[in-house]
């Protein structure tokens, strides 16, 4: 290469890093922290930074999916205007009018709630709902294994289907790759089962979309009546993809009663972002309520969709705001903590002021990466007084929320960026104390198989552990 060549070349390198730069500083919704880490990245190693910033550093589903995603709202049938409700205790009523604002669903009173023992217990009560299924069954994961319980639901699937129950399945188009390429999914389409690939990944990103936009929903709905929420794929424990790290420890709810309306619409957005059938004249139809009038209904519930086509950082503000709200015992479990600066410093502030604050991560994560930076917050956390203890029996997979023994959080998403600006997700905010006893025991068992981590410990580590740990949270807002 010539002098002049050379000097050509950087310059349009010069341009190139220039203009992403400036691209980087004006996109909307994007926190100082993850415009710093992206220009660090473009100018440390440009080429590099570039090329990621053009396929990892914006949220963009591509013109196909966002021109349908149009369609698909103006077809959905609106929602009801917010009211306040006095049977909410009113210390409450912010976090369902935040819950509101963010996907549009109001509390609805009268389910009733049941917590199956483990997974397999799931799956078990799935298949028997699906196999007393009159109408309709709706199913979306995110994960969906060939193996003993996804194909005990695919057997389920395929004997509905074929006594003329509607059966509609969306699976992600990457994380069900699996089952999709698989015997099973030409065999339920064969049964009559309609089928969906949520967010396929097309020929030419990021012009089609960017890969790693995710639907990471785990929705069950079954005759407008019955509706699952949690964080468990259709999988065995052992999840064979990463079986080191078994067994996966997951929490799933089974809901009776008018909140599986609300799930029935956050399936019917999916569907319809995705398939040409209009399912808006299901979502008119009347709210079911539970066949058992011996439980107990005054379950409050209120779903959370939360996505990237929804606003930036809905679920960083729903669980800062829940964090905050708590005023005796604060307990949490999630897999992934990769936390933006707002819910990291609630956390802190919520033990500072004397708020009980316990949190469970798994000892073995199926991510180096993000294992790695979560542990770069131990120290901070267990300064301020909040309890740290990792689960060893598993990969701890449950996503769950509770305080003051009256309000839970169960869901699909996880305390880290991805479940903040990226991944479809769907949470359930939840008012009862039966309820919330039910999700609190289960975590106690969860903390019976932990071993506490102390401040002590986090000292004791090797300096190169805490170099690598701090070194790889740099990149939290990337992650």
């Amino acid at each position: 290469m010539s002098a002049d060549e050379r000097d050509l070349f950087l310059a349009l390198l010069f341009a190139a890093e220039l203009l992403t730069s400036i691209r980087v500083l004006l996109r909307p919704h994007r926190q100082p922290a993850t415009r710093i880490a992206w220009l660090v990245i473009i100018h440390m190693l440009p080429l590099v930074g570039m090329l990621s910033y053009l396929l990892f550093g914006e949220v963009y589903l591509g013109h196909r999916l966002s021109r349908q995603l149009r369609r698909t709202k103006k077809r959905l049938p609106t929602r009801a205007e917010w009211q306040l409700d006095l049977a909410l205790p009113e210390a409450y009523l912010p976090l369902f009018k935040l819950a509101y604002s963010i996907s549009g669903f109001l509390p609805v009173s009268g389910n009733s709630a049941s917590l199956p023992a483990d997974s397999n217990a799931v799956i078990d009560q799935l298949v028997t709902d699906i196999n007393q299924a009159q109408n309709h069954v709706h199913i979306v994961f995110y994960i969906w294994l060939p193996d003993h319980n996804g194909g005990k639901v695919v057997e389920a699937l395929k004997s509905a289907a074929q006594r003329g129950v509607c059966c509609r399945v969306l699976v992600d188009s990457m994380g069900s790759r699996s089952l999709i390429h698989s015997e099973h999914w030409p065999a339920l389409k064969t049964a009559g089962v309609k089928l969906a690939q949520a967010l396929p990944i097309g020929k030419f990103p990021p012009f089609t979309g960017r890969i790693d936009v995710r639907n990471h929903r785990k929705i069950v709905v079954i005759d407008q009546r019955i509706t699952y929420c949690g964080s468990q794929n259709c999988a065995d424990p052992e999840f064979l993809p990463k079986a080191a790290f078994a067994p996966w420890v997951d929490m799933m709810l089974r809901f009776e009663g008018p909140i599986a309306a609300q799930n029935q619409y956050l399936f019917a957005s999916d569907w319809m972002l995705h398939v040409h059938e209009d399912l808006s004249a299901l979502l008119k139809q009347p709210i079911a309520t539970p066949l058992d009038t011996r439980v107990d209904t005054q379950v409050w519930a209120q779903i959370l969709g939360t996505g990237p086509s929804v606003r930036a950082s809905a679920v960083s503000e729903m669980f800062t705001l829940l964090i905050h709200s708590a005023r005796r015992r604060l307990f949490i479990t999630t897999p992934y903590y990769v936390p933006d600066e707002s819910m990291h410093n609630a956390l802190c502030t919520a033990a500072y002021r004397g708020v009980e604050v316990k949190i469970i991560f798994p000892a073995r994560n199926d991510s180096w990466i993000v294992s790695a930076a979560s542990r770069s917050y131990y120290a901070s956390l267990l300064q301020a007084g909040v309890q740290i203890y990792e689960y060893t029996g598993g990969l701890l997979h449950a996503k769950t929320l509770t305080f003051d023994g009256q309000i839970s959080m169960i869901g699909s998403a996880n305390l880290d960026r991805r479940s903040f600006d990226l991944n479809y997700e769907n949470n359930m905010l939840i008012y009862s104390e039966a309820v919330t006893t039910q999700i609190s025991q289960r975590q106690q068992e969860y903390l019976a198989g932990s071993q506490a981590i102390s401040l002590q410990q986090v000292r004791a580590w090797r300096l190169t552990r805490r170099l690598w740990n701090n070194s790889v949270a740099i990149l939290g807002p990337l992650l």
